[in-house]
C-alpha cells in the first residue's frame, strides 16, 4: 500500500496548480489531504474519478474556507470514520479515517498555535487526541496517522532551532508531546529510514524560504509499532509545489 499525505493549503488552488496531474504520476493507493478549505459540494468530483480515485471522502470544517481533511482511494475502504466524536475537533474537520484490509489510515490536521488562544486550543487538542488514540489502538492496532502535526520534533527538523525555540511549532511543550506520542507506540516513518538534516515539508512564502530550504518538518507518517515489519519506504516529495507544504509518501509491504 502506497500512501501520500499532503497539506494542500486549499484543494481548489492546488488543482489549479496541476495537483491532479502530479497525483496520477505518483500513483498512490491512498491519499490523505489536509487543509482542503472547501466543501464537497464546491468540488468537481469527476476530476478525482478521472484521476483514478473513485472513492473520495471529505470532512470539512463548519467554517467555510477553513481547515478540513479528505481521503482519496482507488479501492473502496472497508469502513470510513468521520471525526473523533469530540465536538470541538470535529467542528474544524481535523480527523478522517479509512480502513483497508486490516490497516486503518487517518488524515490528521493538528491546529496551529498562532496566538495565545489558539496555542491553548492546540495543547488541549493534542492531549485529547492522545487519549483518543490510546483507546483507538486497543481495537485498531494497525494504525497509520498521516498529516500535518504542526510540530517539529527535534532540532534536526527545523532550519533555525535557536531562533525558533519560542515559536509555536517548536515550543518545548509541543516537542515533548510529539516525543511522547511516538513513545506511546508509533514510528516516525521518515526518520526510520532517514537520519539526515535539511529535510523539511513546509516553508513560509516569505523571504524566498523554499528556494533557500529554510523550512520546517511539520508533516509526518506515523505508523503504529505492529506495522514496523511492513514499512518499506518513507520519503519527502519536495519537488511538488502546489502548496506551502510538500507531500510525504510511505509504503507498506
Amino acid at each position: 500500500m502506497k500512501i501520500v499525505s499532503y497539506n494542500v493549503n486549499g484543494i481548489r488552488a492546488a488543482i489549479n496548480k496541476g495537483f491532479l496531474n502530479w497525483l496520477q504520476q505518483v500513483n498512490p493507493d491512498v491519499v490523505c489531504l489536509q487543509e482542503i478549505k472547501a466543501l464537497e459540494s464546491q468540488l468537481e468530483l469527476e476530476l478525482f474519478h478521472q484521476a483514478g480515485y473513485r472513492y473520495n471522502y471529505w470532512f470539512s470544517a463548519q467554517k467555510k474556507g477553513y481547515s478540513g481533511v479528505a481521503i482519496l482511494s482507488k479501492k473502496e475502504p472497508d469502513r470510513v470514520v468521520f471525526g473523533t466524536g469530540i465536538d470541538y475537533m470535529d467542528h474544524e474537520g481535523r480527523n478522517l479515517r479509512a480502513d483497508f484490509n486490516g490497516v486503518s489510515v487517518m488524515s490528521l490536521y493538528v491546529p496551529s498555535g498562532t496566538n495565545i488562544a489558539r496555542l491553548d486550543h492546540k495543547l488541549q487538542y493534542m492531549d485529547d487526541f492522545q487519549d483518543y488514540v490510546n483507546q483507538l489502538k486497543k481495537e485498531t492496532p494497525n494504525l497509520v496517522i498521516c498529516g500535518d502535526y504542526n510540530i517539529c520534533h527535534e532540532a534536526i527538523d527545523i532550519h533555525d532551532p535557536v531562533r525558533n525555540k519560542n515559536v509555536s511549532g517548536f515550543l518545548p511543550v509541543e516537542r515533548e508531546w510529539i516525543g511522547n506520542f511516538i513513545d506511546s507506540g508509533f514510528i516516525d516513518s521518515f526518520r526510520f529510514f532517514n537520519k539526515e538534516p535539511h529535510n523539511y515539508t513546509w516553508w513560509t512564502y516569505r523571504a524566498n524560504a523554499r528556494a533557500n530550504n529554510k523550512g520546517w518538518r511539520l508533516d509526518y507518517g506515523m505508523v503504529s509499532r505492529p506495522l514496523e515489519s511492513k514499512l518499506k519506504r518513507s520519503v519527502i516529495l519536495s519537488e511538488a509545489v502546489h502548496s506551502d507544504h510538500c507531500p510525504i509518501l510511505l509504503e507498506l509491504g
